[in-house]
């Protein structure tokens, strides 16, 4: 039984992207947690190991080497120090219930980044964020309720269509805008997608679904060569749900950064990725009067 469940486990590991997804999205669902297939792995060691079980201690060898290949590599330091072509950046949903944005921004500001990505922009906190980050962050673009502050300056800003046609009210949660860095220009994306909900059925995701379609489709329309996507995508890279962005997006190399819910993160739903560039390290900053947690990456440009 032992075998056969650690045989199951690395078949989940190797072969996710063949659960379906046709009944509840248990694919996505599975998918959104993956990595904590790890734990399955370990418990069935120590029971393997309770019982002795040569078998079994053998067929666990097949799971640990599949989530070793798939997620070791975040495990690994994040390397050196920000290089000449490195830019950091901050994503954050700062929560529409933050009661302290400016400790936030402050918070935000001390890591140091060249731009911040904020979502869940309302007044009249938006207020407090444009003043408290006037100083270090002089750029700024802001669409709806998601933002941008930059160290360089900006133009072009304008909204991309990522409304899923079921949502019928205002909706305005993305924006795109071009970074004039001294290493040339980089269109930057900024998107909060709609949110996801599990229940009895399963996991209810049409809507971000739709709308991580249309945000692959603008991305892949930008013309500008380098390309920066930051925001709550509701989701974990791993999820088929965000394919239309992954499959053209680097992803983070080095760093779990699990994210949300800021309390007891048990997965990385904000997310940073890059055209023409690599995602060096992803990691989590500490917690500020959000449900998420804040979370830098360092990315070197091509």
């Amino acid at each position: 039984m032992l075998a056969a469940l650690a045989l199951l486990t690395a078949g989940l590991l190797a072969f996710h992207r063949a659960v379906p997804n046709s009944v509840g999205r248990l694919g996505s669902l599975l998918e959104a947690f993956l990595p904590w297939l790890g734990l399955v792995v370990v418990m069935l060691l120590g029971l393997a190991l309770l019982r002795r079980s040569a078998a079994a201690l053998v067929a666990l060898l097949l799971p640990v080497a599949t989530w070793t290949y798939l997620f070791g590599g975040l495990l690994l330091p994040g390397g050196s120090k920000p290089g000449a072509r490195d830019l950091v950046v901050v994503q954050h949903n700062v929560s529409d219930e933050n009661t302290d944005p400016a400790g936030t921004a402050r918070a935000l500001a001390d890591a140091g980044p060249d731009v911040i990505a904020l979502e869940e922009l309302v007044p009249p906190a938006l207020t407090v964020y444009e003043k408290t980050l006037a100083q270090d962050y002089p750029y700024r673009a802001v669409r709806g309720t998601v933002g941008l502050w930059s160290k360089h300056p900006l133009t072009g800003t304008r909204l991309p269509d990522i409304k899923p046609r079921g949502i019928a009210e205002d909706w305005s949660r993305g924006l795109r805008t071009v970074v004039h860095t001294p290493h040339g220009e980089i269109a930057a994306y900024v998107a909060h997608l709609p949110s996801v909900r599990v229940g009895a059925s399963g996991l209810a995701s049409s809507w971000r679904d739709e709308s991580a379609g249309l945000l692959g489709k603008a991305v892949a329309a930008e013309k500008v060569e380098a390309v920066i996507l930051l925001g709550d995508l509701n989701s974990t890279v791993d999820d088929r749900g965000l394919a239309p962005l992954t499959s053209q997006l680097n992803v983070a190399e080095r760093g779990f950064a699990f994210s949300f819910p800021a309390a007891f993160p048990l997965a990385r739903i904000d997310q940073v990725m890059a055209r023409s560039g690599t995602v060096a390290h992803i990691r989590t900053l500490p917690a500020t009067g959000s449900d998420h947690l804040p979370v830098a990456a360092r990315i070197t440009l091509d």
